[in-house]
C-alpha cells in the first residue's frame, strides 16, 4: 500500500470512529437510563410520537460525530478548544437521559439541558472557527435541543 493510499485509509477509519463516538455514547446513556418508552408522565402539547426520538437522535449523533471529525482533521492537535467543548457537551448529553428517565428528576433535567444547550452553542461557535461545514452540521442539534428544552420544561411543569 502506497503512503497516499494508507493516509486515505487512515482518514476513513478516523472519520468512522469520530462519527460513531456519539452513537456509542448515546447508546450507553440509553442503556443506563432504562426503558425510555415508558412514559408515566404527562406530556406537553406538540410532543412527537415516541419513534421520532431515536430517529432524530441517530441523525443528530451522526452529524455531530462527523462535525467533530472535520474539526479534528483541520486542527494541529487533538484536544484543541473546539474538541474540548465537544467532549464537554457530549458528557452533559450523556447525563441528561439518565437524569430525566432513570431518576425522573424533571426539573434537574431542565438545568442539565440548559447547560447542554449553552455548551452546544459554544461548541458550534468553536467549530465554525475551525471548519464552517462542521459548524453548520451542529445547527440542527441546537434547534433540536431548544425543542427538547420546551418538552422538558413542559414535563417538569405538568408533572410537578
Amino acid at each position: 500500500m502506497e503512503i497516499a493510499d494508507k493516509i486515505k485509509y487512515d482518514n476513513k477509519i478516523k472519520a468512522a470512529v469520530f462519527t460513531a463516538l456519539p452513537l456509542v455514547v448515546g447508546a450507553l446513556s440509553a442503556a443506563i437510563a432504562g426503558d425510555m418508552s415508558k412514559q408515566s408522565y404527562v406530556q406537553p402539547p406538540f410532543s412527537p410520537p415516541a419513534w421520532v426520538f431515536p430517529v432524530a437522535w441517530t441523525v443528530l449523533y451522526l452529524m455531530m460525530g462527523f462535525a467533530s471529525y472535520l474539526v479534528y482533521r483541520d486542527c494541529d492537535y487533538f484536544l484543541n478548544d473546539a474538541m474540548k467543548c465537544f467532549f464537554y457537551q457530549l458528557f452533559v448529553n450523556f447525563s441528561w437521559s439518565i437524569v430525566f428517565f432513570r431518576f425522573e428528576f424533571y426539573t434537574a433535567a431542565v438545568v442539565v439541558l440548559l447547560a447542554l444547550l449553552l455548551l452546544t452553542i459554544g461548541t458550534t461557535a468553536a467549530f465554525f472557527g475551525v471548519n464552517k461545514t462542521a459548524g453548520r452540521l451542529m445547527i440542527p442539534y441546537i434547534v433540536w435541543l431548544i425543542y427538547a428544552l420546551y418538552l422538558n420544561v413542559g414535563v417538569a411543569v405538568l408533572n410537578a
